[in-house]
């Protein structure tokens, strides 16, 4: 039992039977202020500046709205965040439908978004102010960023709505100038997830490779109709301008009007007014084409003729200039002439001069007695050599039992060391050849050369020996 003094302390709740005062939970107190506001504010649309915007992991986005007073937490689930026309950002000024509520787990209210637009044309055209600042600060819209387009494309790829009159303006006017190949990437061009399906069209069409089944386009046209600034909106949108100013094919952006001007037309390429423009942009004229290649070649075969025309002319005036060519030989030819005239007259003349000093000879020696001896001598001159050559044939030695031994290279081997180490040996005799083979060698058979006609034979005469002369 506590006593009356401590009760009175307030160290102890004091619970009266009975009483209708008892104390609350937090829950309850939670549960009744969530049933009070919920109550009294069923759904209420809210105007305020966007402010600390992130999307969890889980999809769901949290944001806050404030003016110059006061701020106003905001939670918006993933299924309402995949549906939003546009990407909002701090900053930006919207319209906030939803229902207030609790957060019991940290005692403040909050309202949950059901739909989210920017408030009045103002805020828009300042959301995409500041979003084009933003881009151009990083780059994107650079002028040495952008590509030259290709001057006759053989593929085009088209981004647009498949069912609108885009596609059939552009077709129709490709198949007037210059028909070419052209690849339709189906999307919608406004609403809810328009952003995202463009841009993953260009980058699609930018993942292709060469050779695929579906052929790489040489050339894109991101085209739409015309509209308001909310239907253009998917076209503002920083996933479609980022889309465009990474793709590495040429890109041409047509989209709405010509006053019309969207965030994608700072990023592209080259921008049309319209989308039969942007057709116009991307192939000539084929009639053209041909007649100015028919021009080119009419001009390219008359500066070839003039060219050789005038080859032709400096030819003749050159040739003119150029003496006859008997006239180029005509001096020689006389001189040639005259040395030909004067040599047969030298020679006669020194053929007569000679006649005369033979004859002078001739009158002072006997003829036939000088020619007798003459021949006497070189007779005896003539044996006195053959003798020599008898005596030293090679051949000679061989009638008085000697023999030559040969190797098989043909040289006459001159020592025993030789013949031993020699593969095999050819004896030569008086009366023939035969094989042999040192060491004890087996000899191959071979047939015995007759002797030849000029060797040596003992008892042979002289050349100048009478018959039966004999050494």
């Amino acid at each position: 039992m506590s006593s009356p003094q401590e009760e009175s302390s307030g160290l102890l709740a004091n619970e009266t039977p009975g009483d209708n005062a008892g104390a609350m939970s937090v829950s309850e107190v939670s549960g009744a202020l969530k049933r009070t506001v919920e109550g009294a504010f069923a759904r209420v649309r809210v105007r305020g500046e966007i402010s600390g915007w992130k999307r969890a992991a889980s999809g769901h986005c949290y944001l806050a709205l404030k003016d110059d007073k006061a701020v106003l937490d905001a939670v918006m689930w993933r299924g309402t965040a995949q549906r939003l026309a546009f990407a909002p950002e701090d900053g930006a000024e919207v319209v906030a439908t939803g229902k207030l509520t609790t957060y019991p787990g940290r005692s403040k209210y909050q309202i949950v978004v059901d739909a989210l637009e920017l408030a009045g044309q103002g805020a828009l055209m300042a959301l995409l102010d500041k979003r084009r600042r933003q881009l151009a600060a990083e780059g994107l819209f650079a002028e040495e960023r952008k590509k030259p387009l290709p001057y006759l494309p053989r593929t085009i790829g088209v981004v647009t709505s498949p069912t609108g009159a885009v596609i059939r303006d552009i077709l129709h006017r490709l198949e007037d100038r210059f028909p070419t190949h052209v690849v339709l990437w189906p999307v919608v061009v406004q609403g809810e997830g328009a952003a995202d399906k463009v841009a993953a069209a260009i980058r699609g069409f930018d993942s292709l490779g060469q050779g695929g089944p579906v052929p790489r386009p040489d050339l894109l046209i991101v085209a739409r109709g015309g509209g308001s600034i909310e239907d253009l909106w998917a076209f503002n949108e920083e996933v479609v301008v980022r889309a465009a100013a990474d793709c590495s094919i040429p890109l041409i952006s047509a989209v709405g009007h010509e006053t019309d001007t969207t965030l994608i037309d700072y990023a592209s390429d080259r921008r049309a007014p319209t989308p039969t423009a942007a057709a116009e942009m991307a192939v000539p004229v084929r009639r053209e084409l041909a007649a100015y290649v028919g021009e080119q070649g009419r001009r390219a075969g008359d500066a070839l003729s003039r060219r050789l025309d005038r080859a032709g002319e400096r030819f003749d005036l050159v040739r003119e200039r150029l003496p006859e060519g008997e006239s180029l030989f005509a001096l020689p030819n006389q001189r040639l002439d005259d040395a030909v005239r004067r040599l047969g007259r030298g020679l006669r003349e020194r053929a007569t001069e000679a006649a005369g000093r033979l004859s002078g000879w001739t009158g002072r020696l006997d003829a036939s007695r000088l020619l007798g001896n003459r021949l006497s001598d070189d007779a005896r001159r003539v044996e006195n050599l053959y003798r020599q050559m008898t005596l030293l044939h090679p051949e000679r030695p061989l009638s008085k039992g000697f023999a030559r031994v040969e190797g098989a290279d043909g040289k006459t081997i001159m020592s025993a060391k030789a013949a031993r180490a020699a593969a095999s040996l050819k004896l030569h005799f008086a009366d023939g050849a035969m094989d042999a083979v040192p060491s004890g060698k087996a000899a191959r058979p071979r047939k015995v050369a007759k002797k030849p006609a000029t060797a040596y034979r003992p008892g042979q005469p002289g050349l100048f020996d009478e018959p039966g002369d004999e050494e």
